[in-house]
C-alpha cells in the first residue's frame, strides 16, 4: 500500500493491518510525521507537534504488539490520534487559542486523553481552536489560520478546526475534538468527516468541572462511522465525581453497526425561525439524505421545529460567562472574546441563573417535540463554509449575529443534551463538502450510528481525498 493510501486508510482498518502485524504503530506515526511537516506550514491544523513522545509511545506499542495475542488489543490500538488544544496533554503547552499562553505547560492529562492512551492510541500533537474555543472558525490572533485542504482561501470551521483540517487532510487517522454550539459538528461539515456530538454525561470532563451547564462534551472526529464510534467508545465513560452520567452502552458503539436498523420513523428540517430557511445547497444535503433513508426502507416526513427565539439570548449569555469566569486578563483576547467579556461582566449572578434555566425550559420543549421520531434530520450549518478572514473586518455585534445565522441548527441539541451526529453527503457547486446531522433521542447515540453506517455503506464517501493531500 503506498504512503497516501495508508495515510487515508480509516482508523479501524489501520487498526486491523495494526493486529495483523502487516504495519506498525511506529511506521504509522513516522508517516504522519512526515505529512505534518510537510503539509502542516500550509495548513496551520497543529499548534503544537510531540514528534519525540509519539515516536517514544509508538516504538513501545510495536513491541507490545509483536509479543500480545491480537484478539487482547482494543480496537483503535496504536493508531494516531490528534488532541484539541482546549484538553491538557501532560507536559505539552495547553494555550486555548491564546498566544500568550503557549509557554502554559499541562502538569497533567485530562481524563479524555488518560482514556486515549489506555486505548492504546498515541498522540500526535495538540490542533488548533479559536480562541477559547468560541468562534465557529479557527483564526486565533498569533497563530496562523487553520485552512481547509479542500480549498484553502476556507476555513476548516471551528473550533475544532484544527482537528478537522489535520484529518482530512491525511495528518492523522483521527481526531478528537469538542462541540458547546456545533464546535464538532461544524468542521465536520466543512472538511467532508463525520462528526458526534455525544448525549450529556456520555463523556467525563475530569479531573476539572464542567463550566458550560451541560452545553458542552468532548468527542470524535472519523473518516467514517465506524472510526468514530471506536473513539467514542474509547472516550466514554462514569469517572468517580461527575455531576451526571450515562451507562456504557452495550453493546459498544463499534460492535452495534453490525446489526442494520429497523425501519425507522424520521423527521426533516430546511427551516429554523427565526432565522429562516437554509441555503438551496444546504436544503440539498437534506433533501438528498431524506431520498437516501427512504430508499433504504425508512419513512421521512417534513416537520416544523420549535422557534429558536427564546434560545439565542440564554445561550449567548451562558456562553460570553465562560469568558469572564476563566481568570484570563481581557487584554490578551481577541476582540470578539474581549468585547463578550465585558458584556459578562454587566450580567449579574441572578440574570445568568435565570438563562440556565430558561435554557433547562426549552430544552424540555426541544426533547418533547423530537419524542415521536427516532432520528431527525437538519442542515449542519445554514451555509456552505466561509473563507478565511472573511469576518475579521467586522463589528463584534455583527461577527455575533453572522456566527448565530450560521451555527444555527446546532445550539438547540447543546442546550437538549441530545446526540448529534455530522454526516457528508457531498460536495457544493464550489466544490466544498457538504453535509447533514442526524439527531437522535437522549442518550441514543447508537441508533444515529446505525443509521449513518447504513447510510454510508450503500453511498461511501471516505474515498473522497483533498488533492492537495495527495501530491
Amino acid at each position: 500500500m503506498n504512503p497516501v493510501d495508508l495515510a487515508f486508510l480509516p482508523a479501524t482498518a489501520q487498526a486491523e493491518l495494526i493486529r495483523q502485524r502487516q504495519v506498525s504503530p511506529l511506521e504509522l506515526v513516522e508517516l504522519y510525521l512526515k505529512r505534518i511537516e510537510r503539509l502542516n506550514p500550509t495548513l496551520g491544523a497543529y499548534v503544537a507537534v510531540m514528534a519525540d513522545q509519539a515516536l517514544a509511545e509508538a516504538k513501545a506499542k510495536t513491541e507490545q504488539v509483536m509479543t500480545t495475542d491480537p484478539a487482547d488489543l482494543p480496537p483503535l490500538f496504536g493508531v494516531s490520534v490528534s488532541v484539541k488544544d482546549l484538553n491538557s496533554v501532560a507536559g505539552v503547552p495547553c494555550a486555548y487559542g491564546i498566544k500568550a499562553a503557549c509557554d502554559r505547560i499541562a502538569s497533567q492529562d485530562d481524563y479524555i486523553v488518560t482514556k486515549l492512551r489506555q486505548a492504546g492510541l498515541v498522540i500526535l500533537g495538540k490542533t488548533a481552536t479559536s480562541q477559547m474555543g468560541s468562534l465557529p472558525y479557527t483564526e486565533p490572533p498569533g497563530f496562523p489560520p487553520a485552512r481547509n485542504p479542500w480549498n484553502l482561501d476556507y476555513t476548516p470551521g471551528g473550533s475544532s478546526g484544527g482537528g478537522a483540517s489535520a484529518l482530512a487532510a491525511g495528518l492523522c487517522a483521527i481526531s478528537q475534538g469538542s462541540d458547546g454550539g456545533g464546535s464538532l459538528r461544524g468542521p465536520a461539515f466543512c472538511c467532508g468527516l463525520v462528526g458526534m456530538k455525544a448525549s450529556r454525561g456520555r463523556v467525563s470532563f475530569a479531573p476539572v468541572g464542567e463550566r458550560l451547564n451541560g452545553l458542552a462534551i468532548n468527542g470524535p472526529l472519523g473518516r467514517t462511522t465506524a472510526d468514530a464510534a471506536a473513539l467514542l467508545d474509547a472516550l466514554s465513560g462514569y469517572e468517580l465525581g461527575d455531576p451526571y452520567w450515562l451507562p456504557d452502552p452495550d453493546p459498544s458503539f463499534l460492535a452495534g453497526l453490525s446489526t442494520p436498523p429497523p425501519p425507522l420513523r424520521i423527521g426533516y428540517v430546511t427551516r429554523l425561525d427565526p432565522i429562516g430557511e437554509a441555503d438551496a445547497v444546504c436544503r440539498q444535503a437534506v433533501y438528498e439524505t431524506v431520498q437516501r433513508v427512504e430508499e433504504l426502507g425508512h419513512t421521512a416526513e417534513a416537520v416544523t421545529f420549535p422557534s429558536l427565539e427564546d434560545l439565542i439570548e440564554p445561550f449567548t449569555v451562558v456562553w460570553q460567562c465562560i469568558l469572564a469566569e476563566a481568570g484570563i486578563p481581557w487584554v490578551v483576547l481577541e476582540k470578539m472574546n474581549r468585547w463578550l467579556y465585558w458584556r459578562a461582566w454587566r450580567i449579574n449572578s441572578g440574570a445568568y441563573l435565570r438563562a440556565v434555566a430558561k435554557l433547562q425550559q426549552i430544552a424540555r420543549d426541544i426533547v418533547r417535540f423530537c419524542a415521536p421520531y427516532d432520528v431527525l434530520i437538519l442542515p449542519v450549518y445554514t451555509h456552505q463554509t466561509i473563507p478565511v478572514a472573511a469576518w475579521k473586518a467586522l463589528k463584534s455585534p455583527q461577527i455575533l449575529e453572522n456566527v448565530i445565522r450560521w451555527v444555527a441548527p446546532c445550539p438547540p441539541f447543546n442546550a437538549s443534551g441530545q446526540p448529534a451526529l455530522a454526516i457528508p453527503t457531498g460536495f457544493s457547486p464550489l466544490g466544498l463538502p457538504m453535509g447533514v446531522q442526524l439527531v437522535g433521542r437522549p442518550a441514543d447515540e447508537a441508533t444515529l450510528f446505525a443509521l449513518a453506517h447504513q447510510i454510508e455503506t450503500a453511498y461511501p464517501w471516505h474515498h473522497h481525498r483533498p488533492p492537495l493531500a495527495e501530491r
